[in-house]
Order: C-alpha cells, then sequence, then structure tokens
C-alpha cells in the first residue's frame, strides 16, 4: 500500500490536498508517480464552483473520478506521469491518462498512452484539450481557403487557433476581449480579429459567455457556420437571433470531445485520434501554451482565484515534486 495526495473540492468555495491510502486490485495494478497535470479552467472552474447541472451529472463524469458534483468531489482528466510498477511494457515509461490532479495512483493499464519520446513530459498535458480542439476542427470541416475566426483565447480557443493556422491557405483571427490574452494571441503569432468588422466562413466559441457566442454568430456570413465547444453549466444563455441569423441560413453545432464527428465513425476511434494529437505535439510550438506552471501544493489556491473570476493566463500546469515511492 502507498499513500498518495489528492486535490478534492469539499465545497463550491472550497478546495484541499487530502492523503489517503491505495491500494492495487485486480484491474488497477498501474502505479503511476505524476510529474504534471493540467487544469482546464472553464469546465474545472464550473466543476469547484458546484455549478454542473444534475441532469448532465452521469455524461460529466471522468474516469477515476471520487465523490459527487453535490460535493466532495475529486475531479480533472490530463495528467502525466511515470509507470513504477506495472507490466514490463509500461515500467519506467511515461504515459497520459485521464485521472484527477493526484501524485500516486493505481490505474488500468489500459487507460494510459504512452508519450512518445520526442515530447516533453509537460507538454504532453496538453494532450486532453488538444482532442477538443481537434474534434472541433473535424465538426466544422474546414477546407482550404476558408476564412475562420476564433472567438475566446484560452486554452481551447489557442489550440483550435494553432491547429487552423497549421492547415494550408486557411486564414485564421482571434478574437479576445481581455488584453492580456489578446496580446498574447499577437505574440503568438495570430491575426486580431476586428470587433466591429470582418464576414467569416465559419467561427469557433470557447469563451463561455453569452456574448462570444452572439459575436460568433454575428461575424459568420449567409450559410455561415458557428461551433460551439464552450460548456455554460447550469449558467443559462440568451442571444439575439432576430437580425441576420434566420435569414442568413447560419448554422450553430455543437462540439463535444467525447463524441466523434458521424463522418468518421466509419474508420475513427478514440484511440486512432489520440494517436494523431500525440504526433501533432511533437511540434514544439505546442510549448508556448503552456503559460503558467505552480506547484502542486498551490492547486487548491488556484482554484480559489478561479472561482472568484476568470484568469488571464491560457493554461495552468501543475508541477509535482519528485518524491520517492515507496510502501506504508
Amino acid at each position: 500500500m502507498y499513500k498518495a495526495t489528492a486535490c478534492w473540492h469539499l465545497s463550491q468555495h472550497t478546495s484541499s490536498l487530502q492523503e489517503a491510502v491505495i491500494l492495487p486490485n485486480e484491474q488497477q495494478n498501474c502505479l503511476i508517480r505524476s510529474l504534471y497535470s493540467l487544469v482546464s479552467t472553464g469546465t474545472e472552474r464550473l466543476v469547484a464552483s458546484g455549478k454542473v447541472p444534475p441532469a448532465v451529472y452521469t455524461e460529466m463524469q471522468v474516469p477515476y473520478m471520487e465523490g459527487s458534483f453535490s460535493f466532495p468531489v475529486k475531479y480533472g482528466y490530463s495528467l502525466v506521469g511515470r509507470v513504477e510498477e506495472g507490466p514490463a511494457s509500461l515500467l519506467h515509461r511515461t504515459v497520459h491518462l485521464l485521472h484527477p490532479h493526484q501524485d500516486l495512483c493505481f490505474v488500468n493499464p489500459q487507460d494510459v498512452f504512452v508519450v512518445p519520446d520526442q515530447i516533453p513530459p509537460q507538454r504532453a498535458i496538453l494532450a486532453s484539450n488538444l482532442e477538443t480542439a481537434l474534434n472541433a476542427v473535424w465538426d466544422a470541416q474546414v477546407s482550404i481557403g476558408d476564412s475562420v475566426v476564433v472567438v475566446g483565447f484560452g486554452i481551447i480557443g489557442s489550440l483550435t487557433a494553432r491547429l487552423l493556422q497549421l492547415l494550408p491557405a486557411v486564414q485564421v483571427a482571434v478574437l479576445e476581449l481581455d488584453p492580456t490574452r489578446s496580446r498574447l494571441a499577437e505574440a503568438m503569432g495570430f491575426t486580431l480579429a476586428n470587433p466591429e468588422e470582418d464576414h467569416f466562413d465559419i467561427a469557433f466559441h470557447t469563451s463561455g459567455s453569452a456574448e462570444g457566442l452572439q459575436a460568433c454568430l454575428d461575424k459568420v456570413g449567409a450559410e455561415g457556420k458557428v461551433i460551439e465547444v464552450s460548456w455554460y453549466g447550469d449558467q443559462p444563455v440568451t442571444l439575439q437571433l432576430g437580425g441576420s441569423f434566420h435569414h442568413g441560413r447560419k448554422q450553430l453545432i455543437s462540439s463535444q470531445v467525447s463524441h466523434l464527428p458521424v463522418h468518421r465513425l466509419a474508420r475513427w476511434d478514440f484511440i486512432r485520434r489520440k494517436a494523431v494529437v500525440f504526433e501533432l505535439l511533437k511540434l514544439p510550438v505546442f510549448d508556448q501554451h503552456i503559460t503558467k506552471t505552480i506547484p502542486f501544493q498551490e492547486l487548491p489556491t488556484l482554484f480559489d482565484a478561479l472561482r472568484t473570476g476568470s484568469l488571464s493566463e491560457l493554461c495552468w500546469s501543475v508541477a509535482y515534486p519528485e518524491k520517492e515511492v515507496k510502501t506504508i
């Protein structure tokens, strides 16, 4: 048996690091020592604030989550670590998996994905969010030469913009009202959209606000598509649809990472999609998307800040202290 520390949300106001004894079982016999995890600020802020609607409790559960959304709950879904015990094929390998923020854990070997040697462990934490961005690009069916706007330059928006930038002859613009993030988008090589002008073929919405979604609907041209990637929890959304939405025959399409686009189902599965994500993460440019790293001990303080407002960092990486793995 081992002693592990995990981040728990005890209420809509409080998070804490909690210790517990962990044991292997017949299925979960692969011991992972955590190196880094990623805080997906949009979803995890809503979870930590108690804003998950009861109607979607089942759909919002993630692997190895404990507790419930009515608190206390242990939640998170992008962790990179090193295998300390388990099958010989995985031993001492760096792996990625869906798991809450925890420094040591036993998991099913089938739930881990070996990180290619060319990818630094910290960059690998982007895998889960990059899957979301890739799925959104697939849902949009972007074509060569399209003009595209990404509204909201958080972690999902920035990764979506990066994927679009890699496509030939696709013109990508970013619309972000937060001045810090807007300057960061420019520094990372993205063109800023004019808030008052421009009409686009496709818009991706990732800001999590009704205002951002309205901007997307207003900024696509006739027959244009809006891909909604944001998740609002229990927050209501009010839109003005009396303008160009109907007579322009505009489309509003939801994108969700847990479902592959229907036009890919015949040939694709989640494993193949994950493999593509790790091919993409071999590009060093993705390091630009990790803008802040904090020690694991400070994670509850970060969630306190997330509950009270939006922070300007794109990505919060959690670094775990090196520790000797020993039984108790």
